[in-house]
Order: structure tokens, then C-alpha cells, then sequence
């Protein structure tokens, strides 16, 4: 698995996990979210498996247990920690036990673990806090690895959606050209957040990080089904969304109703070992 040389984060860099609303926005349609939203890929999930000492994970922000799924299907037994009631409770019902709460206020309850996770859900925690939870809960030789899917639209798909977003939500909150133009260098300040905690906590492994490169291809249908999941939309008005999606939906149509994505899944991971 190719690793990426950690960075330092500019100190101006946004915290989103001060920015907790947004989050708690994605509960706003679970259904959708947990059938539009991409999976992440089964060689990250096996590596962190094998790297772990035994098969108890602790799936942080664990929204309807996408993550939480695949780890099941890879023989661990999962608990999931989610603050959003409906999120949880659409993980319930596909099978994935959860506590309700944010990670940091969680109570354990002696419980241990042999692996943390948190699939693109770390940010939305601090990141020194979160890290002392996961010390907390983590047996010996127990590994903490958040994980993001990073996405890059083909140049011409990502252009086409730009105009639209320009267009419709001029002035939108978001980064309008970080919604079309992710890249790692732009998640390199995420990344880099997550192992400045891990250090800072101490009682943890140096982080490394881990990439892992794969492709998924979306029709016109899955690509507008999955949008009202993204953050700049879950509190878009619905007649304002509407124009998004017709007009992104459009801009599929001229590249012949499909595209294929290049995603790019990076963990930051540690093992615990000692007491911090």
C-alpha cells in the first residue's frame, strides 16, 4: 500500500469539527445516504484487519454503518458511536449495534477494543480528544485508523458542475471549487490534523498514512441520488437543490449519462502502545 510523507497544517486552516451542524444535517434523509453513499475499498478494510490483534472494533461516527458493514463482513465484531438518533437508527436496522452520542462524550463503559475506526467522519471530532478516547478504549497493540475517501471528477464533468454551483449558489458557504476539484493536497490538512492529535496524546505509534487508489462509475441517476447527501446540500432548500440537480444532471447528459470517478481512500493510523 503506497503511504504519503505527512505535512505540517497551516494554523488558518478550517476546523470542521466546530462546525458540528453540518454533520448532524446528513440524518436528514439516512435512507438516502446509506444507499447513495460510496463504500470504502476491501483492501483498506483487510489491511486494517490484519494489522489489528483481534477482531473487537469501535466504528467512530459510524452514520448508518456503512464502514461498520463491510467490517462485519470481514469477521469483526463492530459497535458503532454515532451522535445523529436517525443515522443510528438506520444502522440498527441493517445490523450494526450502536451507541447514541458524540465519541467524546461517549461513556465505554470498561469496554476495550482492538481496532478504532471512523470512516470520513474524524473531522467532525477534536482531534486531540477524540485520540484520548480512542487511547482509552484501545487494547494493547490496538490500532486507530480513520480513513477518508478523497474524490476526483474527470476534468470536464468537474468543470460542468462547477458552472452549475456558480450559477445556482453564488453564495454558498462552501469551498464551490472543492466540491468539484478534491485532491489530496486539499485533505493533506485533515490528514495531518488527525496525526498532530495521535501525537499530541501520546501513547501511540508514530501515524502513517495509507493509500489505496480505485474507480467507481456512476450513471446520471446514482450521481444525482447521492448529491442531497453531500454537506453543501442536506440544508440547501428543496427548490434550490432541484435547480442543482437538473442542471448537474444536464452536464451528465453531454458526456453521454456516466462518468467514471477516481477516489483515492487514505487512513492514518497508529498503534497504542502505552499508556499516554
Amino acid at each position: 500500500m503506497p503511504t504519503i510523507p505527512p505535512e505540517r497544517a497551516p494554523l488558518s486552516e478550517h476546523e470542521p469539527h466546530q462546525h458540528r451542524q453540518v454533520a448532524e444535517s446528513f440524518g436528514s434523509d439516512a435512507e438516502r445516504y446509506d444507499r447513495a453513499r460510496p463504500r470504502y475499498p476491501d483492501a483498506m478494510v483487510e489491511a486494517i484487519v490484519a494489522a489489528s490483534p483481534g477482531p473487537d472494533v469501535l466504528d467512530v461516527g459510524c452514520g448508518t454503518g456503512i464502514a461498520a458493514r463491510q467490517f462485519q463482513a470481514a469477521g469483526c465484531r463492530v459497535l458503532g458511536v454515532e451522535p445523529d438518533a436517525r443515522m443510528a437508527d438506520v444502522a440498527r436496522q441493517l445490523g450494526v449495534e450502536v451507541g447514541l452520542g458524540t465519541f467524546e462524550a461517549w461513556d465505554p463503559a470498561g469496554r476495550e477494543f482492538d481496532a478504532v475506526v471512523a470512516g470520513t467522519a474524524w473531522h467532525w471530532i477534536d482531534p486531540v480528544a477524540g485520540a484520548a478516547k480512542a487511547a482509552q478504549v484501545l487494547r494493547p497493540g490496538g490500532r486507530l485508523t480513520p480513513f477518508w475517501n478523497v474524490f476526483q471528477l474527470p476534468p470536464d464533468v468537474a468543470e460542468a458542475f462547477a458552472a452549475v454551483y456558480r450559477r445556482v449558489m453564488p453564495d454558498s458557504p462552501f469551498n464551490l471549487q472543492a466540491m468539484t476539484k478534491q485532491t489530496l493536497d486539499r485533505h493533506q490538512v485533515l490528514f495531518t490534523k488527525a496525526a498532530d492529535g495521535i501525537r499530541e496524546v501520546g501513547g501511540f505509534s508514530d501515524p502513517e498514512q495509507w493509500r489505496f487508489d480505485w474507480e467507481w462509475s456512476y450513471t446520471r441517476n446514482a450521481w444525482l441520488d447521492q448529491m442531497p447527501t453531500q454537506g453543501a446540500f442536506t440544508q440547501l432548500p428543496s427548490d434550490k437543490l432541484a435547480v442543482v440537480l437538473e442542471g448537474v444532471g444536464a452536464a451528465i447528459d453531454t458526456v453521454g449519462g456516466s462518468f467514471t470517478m477516481r477516489y483515492a481512500t487514505v487512513a492514518v493510523t497508529a498503534v497504542r502502545t502505552g499508556a499516554a
